[in-house]
């Protein structure tokens, strides 16, 4: 077998690139530029905007659904007269899917799309669990080529245990391929605190290293510099968003601000534009606004496009709007299905 030998995926119909229905961007409203809302299809939005926008994107971070075969709901709370709290649930997206190609056909088509919009120098997350993740470590392989994967990313996390005969899972996977691996991606190194035991050895000073006349490595000394931390792993300690915190939403499966701003920090510079198709409770975008990013997010609900409007309005953000626009046929076939997977954009 040649060493240059690809693996790649395989199921019943799978083409070489899946057909990104036809479509366009309709401007809404005007608001500020440096963030945008598009309402409809991600896959139709990314193309457009890869049209629109090729190569000028420094992050393209995936979020989409996990594969789990149930509609999610988003809770809403309210306090009445009484001081009773009343729930009330809605739809927030449809995780149901025929079968997992049918699964893989649309990270595929999205993920191709996205790659268009990232600069030479750009990264793309895509964020998945253990059902999923391997699946698509390959897809990636297939659409950048082996040689763009640079980082798996593991986010751990506490939660609820839940009765199974089984190890408790407790993290994510997040996958980072870069665009051209002949350039140098953006990057900026960020640090955890010191362990217990360093700072009981050596304190919180630098140390620098001592080697012999062979190489090898004798003993260390401690400078004067005060030392940043240990350079940032690849296995993230993050909390979940507790049930009480400020920036819960209520939307479902919602992820930490702390999370994204080690993503947004680490892998963009001030006024970098970043992307997220999967807008859902705008926790992206809210990042990036208050990290100084640009940001467009996506999402067919519009329930979330108005969440995302209210988190920016809470840093007197406005955003533009836009709103995908499908083709005749499109419409037309969209009219003809029901049931199951007729909506799986979230």
């Amino acid at each position: 077998m040649p060493k240059d030998a690809t693996i790649n995926l395989s199921w019943p119909g799978k083409l070489p690139q899946a057909p990104v229905p036809a479509g366009r961007l309709k401007k809404i409203s005007s608001g500020d530029e440096r963030f945008a809302l598009v309402e409809g299809d991600n896959a139709v939005a990314l193309s457009c905007l890869a049209d629109r926008h090729p190569g000028q994107a420094a992050l393209v971070y995936l979020d989409p659904p996990f594969f789990t075969g149930r509609q999610h709901l988003r809770v809403m709370r309210h306090r009445d007269e009484s001081g009773e709290i009343s729930r009330q649930s809605e739809l927030a997206f449809d995780d149901r899917w025929e079968n997992l190609a049918g699964y893989l056909e649309h990270l595929q088509m999205r993920v191709t799309a996205a790659r268009q919009l990232l600069s030479p120098d750009g990264s793309l997350v895509l964020h998945v669990d253990s059902k999923t993740s391997h699946y698509a470590r390959v897809l990636l392989d297939e659409i950048f080529g082996p040689e763009c994967f640079v980082s798996e990313i593991v986010w751990r996390y506490r939660r609820w245990p839940s009765k199974t005969p089984n190890y408790q899972r407790v993290h994510d996977v997040l996958l980072r391929y870069v665009r051209d691996a002949t350039v140098k991606p953006k990057f900026n190194q960020l640090y955890e605190p010191l362990a217990a035991s360093t700072v009981a050895t050596w304190g919180t000073k630098k140390q620098l290293a001592q080697y012999d006349k062979k190489g090898r490595r004798r003993c260390s000394s401690t400078t004067a510099e005060a030392t940043p931390g240990v350079p940032l792993g690849d296995v993230w300690d993050i909390s979940i968003v507790a049930p009480v915190a400020r920036e819960r939403t209520g939307y479902p499966t919602q992820k930490p601000e702390a999370l994204l701003s080690r993503l947004v920090e680490s892998l963009t510079m001030p006024n970098d534009w970043v992307v997220d198709p999967y807008l859902g409770s705008g926790t992206t975008v809210a990042v990036c606004a208050r990290l100084g990013r640009k940001a467009t997010g996506i999402d067919s609900n519009p329930a979330a496009v108005e969440m995302t409007m209210q988190r920016l309005a809470q840093v007197e953000i406005r955003p533009s709007r836009e709103q995908v626009v499908l083709g005749p046929a499109v419409r037309r076939a969209a009219r003809a299905s029901s049931g199951v997977g007729a909506e799986r954009v979230a």
